[in-house]
């Protein structure tokens, strides 16, 4: 019993790792002043795989399944330990567990904005985000290149690592896709494929792979985003001239109806302002067209331009402004004895009694002499 006292002071005879972890990619079994008997069995489960580390170097790889820790089973090993057939005694070796599960909804994201260059907007920046899944393909590699020494290796080692090489490829995918930004949005799964793509080697080395790849997001600085948000306003309300006709009458009429010359006024300048982008552009309202041209000058800055309700037919219609009341004129349909009331007026006036009206209806010449 002294040369197993020599060797260590427990056998290992049965090895297996149970995890109950979700993100553990690497667990070393403990073997710290123990050996492992010749004989022991081994039990590596599917989604697993076990590496032999014995003196630093790689021993062996073993995939899922049930084995007995002997020479024919250890060939790497044997050679490094020595030994001759037939010789039965324990070793020291250190034993990773590696899972080759996928690690899926690990996050990704462009930490700073990336500079591209699109044919609609010219330089523009561009943040995305997403998410991907991780597996491990080549144990072996995966413990020389990433693992080392370490005994427990969780996959937060590993994605911050990842996150740069995505974030790199992202930016030079883009860069030279053409896509415009505006359409970017559904080729989210044609750039998620390229993406994959480029990464591919660089994860290839580590070895581990890429199996799924999604973009969640690709959007535009906030001061853009509004931009594009009036842009769209703007083409949702169409003609601008007829939809700003359209809210001053709007705003005229709703004055007209609140008590008092105040709300009639504000109504009336309202009307004003809105309409003044249209002043000289032909333009057709919804109770007359306006007459344009030098002739006629727009309201001074502070006056408000006089509407009139005109009764036609028994009905009251309007308001008017005075080149409505000229258009009637002119069809005969509005004359001296037509009644006409505006915001602030006493009662219902016959349009010739009112100064400002009497001048649109022509001034008939006295008889001749004898």
């Amino acid at each position: 019993m002294a040369i197993f006292d020599i060797l260590g002071g427990e056998f290992i005879e049965v090895i297996e790792w149970t995890d109950d972890t979700r993100d553990t990619m690497v667990w070393r079994y403990p073997t710290v002043g123990n050996a492992i008997k010749y004989g022991a069995k081994l039990t590596v489960r599917e989604g697993q795989a076990a590496v032999f580390i014995h003196e630093g170097q790689l021993a062996d790889t073993f995939g899922p399944g049930l084995y007995m820790l002997e020479t024919n089973n250890l060939p790497i090993l044997t050679r490094l330990q020595h030994w001759d057939h037939g010789f039965r005694s324990p070793f020291k070796s250190e034993i990773y567990f590696i899972s080759t599960t996928r690690f899926n909804d690990l996050k990704w994201g462009t930490k700073n904005p990336v500079m591209t260059r699109d044919a609609e907007f010219g330089p523009v920046r561009l943040r995305a985000f997403g998410t991907y899944s991780l597996r491990v393909t080549d144990p072996a590699r995966f413990m020389t290149e990433i693992v080392g020494t370490d005994g427990e290796f969780t996959s937060d080692e590993i994605t911050f690592q990842i996150r740069n090489v995505i974030t790199q490829e992202f930016s030079r995918v883009i860069a030279g896709s053409g896509i415009p930004v505006l359409d970017m949005a559904a080729n989210t799964g044609d750039l998620g494929r390229l993406i994959a793509q480029a990464i591919e080697p660089t994860i290839a080395a580590y070895g581990l792979s890429i199996p799924e790849f999604y973009i969640e997001n690709i959007s535009l600085p906030q001061e853009v985003e509004k931009m594009l948000d009036k842009r769209t306003s703007m083409g949702i309300l169409g003609d601008l001239d007829r939809f700003g006709q359209y809210a001053a009458s709007e705003a005229m009429l709703n004055a007209s109806q609140n008590p008092g010359s105040a709300g009639a006024g504000m109504g009336a300048a309202m009307g004003a302002v809105l309409g003044a982008g249209m002043a000289n552009r032909p333009a057709q309202g919804p109770w007359g067209s306006i007459p344009q041209g030098g002739a006629t000058p727009p309201p001074l800055p502070g006056q408000a331009q006089p509407v009139w309700h005109v009764a036609l037919n028994g009905k009251s219609e309007g308001p008017f402004d005075r080149a409505g009341l000229e258009r009637l004129a002119t069809e005969g349909r509005f004359m001296h004895e037509t009644l006409v009331w505006a915001p602030g007026q006493d009662g219902w006036r016959k349009a010739g009694e009112i100064p400002e009206l009497a001048a649109l209806f022509p001034t008939m010449p006295p008889p001749l002499p004898g």
